[in-house]
C-alpha cells in the first residue's frame, strides 16, 4: 500500500478522534457543538476507524441511530476498499 495512503488514513483518523472527545467535551458544557455532518463526513473521507474508537471510548454517539449504522458502515467499506487496493 501506498506510504502517502497510509500517512493519510493515520491523520484522518487521529483527527476524527479527536474531534468526537471534542464534541463530547462541548456537548458536556453545553457548548457550540460540531455539525453532525462533520463527524459523518470526516468518517466517510477514511476516518471511521478513529470515529468508531472515539464513539466508544467517549461514550459519545452510541445512542443516535445513524451513527450507529454509518460509523461501522464506513469501516468495513473502508476495509473492503484497502483489501483490494
Amino acid at each position: 500500500m501506498n506510504k502517502y495512503l497510509i500517512l493519510y488514513l493515520i491523520i484522518i483518523n487521529v483527527i476524527e478522534f479527536i474531534i468526537m472527545g471534542l464534541d463530547k467535551l462541548l456537548a458536556i458544557k453545553h457548548k457550540y457543538r460540531i455539525p453532525e455532518f462533520t463527524l459523518l463526513f470526516l468518517s466517510a473521507i477514511g476516518g471511521s476507524i478513529g470515529a468508531v474508537i472515539g464513539m466508544f471510548f467517549f461514550h459519545h454517539k452510541t445512542k443516535k441511530f445513524k451513527f450507529k449504522i454509518l460509523f461501522p458502515l464506513f469501516l468495513i467499506l473502508h476495509f473492503i476498499i484497502i483489501y483490494y487496493i
